[in-house]
């Protein structure tokens, strides 16, 4: 098989990790992330994962990988990397492939955006080095708790292989590394994702947890089981929007949660307003405003500055201010209720 159709292949087998877009890199832009598995067989046994169902070793060679990334880079076909690997034999040989990689890249002149993962049970050593050339690297949790990745995966240790190695990916590059969650594979609920949630910001420093909702697949031992609806990823991403950005703890949006610890397809911001007194556009602090549908963290600031100048009296007023429409039912003006206007503008 050529390098262009085994590098075909690899880019096709990553596509479980979740990077989007969104995701800002340190050094430099990144609008066509290359995502690709440096091997694709893996000697792990997650249930969940399509790549312990390859039987063919594809793989490439850490200066053949290197070679074909700063091809397409020059050609203006990829602007970062984000590098994977299933474990074919041994972590520490993994991921030594993998830091090799990284490094043809920087000394060959490469200063654009690097994501490098962390396998699990990486050495210390090596996630070291994986920072230093990184502009982010990652290790997966797949589960919210030890008990729950024990029911989909017997060979990791979670708190060995992998909490362990991501409080030493904290301390390496604090703030700049992230994780992923597998949503409805382990059966856990939505609580359990909350908590694992708020100590991934709150005590870990990460900077994003990534959702990914669980596909069985043929071939797996899961592939029996009902997949988690897309929904319930999306949101999730809602309810981590409001603890990572928003900076609510856990306690206080878990309201949104049924009586069996599951969310619902509602906007949880808006379940969370039902019984929300209005909101005073002149007179409410930053936290009050931010609990407002429609107001987020840069137009709750962007209120706050305004009336610094002068009072808000309309909705061209709160329009200016990057205030969506349905804030509309929430807001007054001294008392003065506003949904009117607001929905005029």
């Amino acid at each position: 098989m050529s390098l262009g159709e085994t590098l075909a292949v690899l880019t096709e087998a990553a596509g479980f990790d979740m990077s989007p877009r969104s995701e800002r890199p340190v050094r430099a832009r990144c609008g066509r992330l290359l995502k690709v598995l440096l091997c694709g067989k893996c000697s792990f046994d997650c249930a969940y994962c399509a790549v312990r169902t390859k039987r063919e070793a594809y793989a490439l060679a850490p200066a053949d990988l290197a070679r074909a990334f700063l091809t397409m880079h020059r050609e203006g076909r990829a602007d970062g990397l984000f590098l994977s690997s299933g474990i074919p034999r041994d972590v520490d040989e993994t991921m030594a492939g993998i830091l090799e990689t990284g490094e043809i890249l920087r000394t060959s002149g490469f200063t654009g955006y690097l994501h490098l993962k962390v396998l699990p049970g990486a050495a210390r050593a090596d996630i070291a080095e994986a920072a230093r050339l990184a502009d982010r690297i990652s290790i997966n949790l797949e589960a919210p708790s030890a008990s729950r990745l024990s029911e989909v995966a017997g060979v990791k240790d979670y708190r060995q292989d992998i909490e362990k190695r991501q409080a030493w990916i904290a301390d390496a590059m604090p703030g700049r590394h992230t994780t992923q969650v597998v949503v409805g594979a382990a059966g856990e609920s939505d609580a359990e994702i909350l908590t694992c949630m708020e100590r991934q910001y709150r005590r870990l420093g990460t900077a994003r947890v990534y959702y990914s909702a669980f596909t069985p697949l043929t071939g797996t031992p899961l592939q029996g089981r009902p997949p988690a609806p897309l929904w319930r990823q999306n949101r999730l991403y809602q309810v981590d929007a409001l603890v990572r950005a928003y900076g609510w703890r856990a306690d206080g949006v878990a309201d949104v949660l049924d009586g069996d610890g599951f969310l619902t397809d509602a906007d949880p911001k808006i379940l969370l307003a039902r019984e929300m007194p209005p909101v005073d556009v002149n007179a409410a602090p930053y936290a009050d405003l931010l609990r407002v549908p429609g107001i987020g963290p840069e137009g709750a600031r962007r209120i706050l500055d305004a009336r610094r100048r002068r009072p808000l009296h309309s909705g061209a007023d709160l329009r200016r201010c990057g205030v969506a429409h349905r804030a509309a039912g929430y807001l007054v003006f001294e008392e003065r209720d506003v949904q009117t206007t607001l929905f005029a503008f």
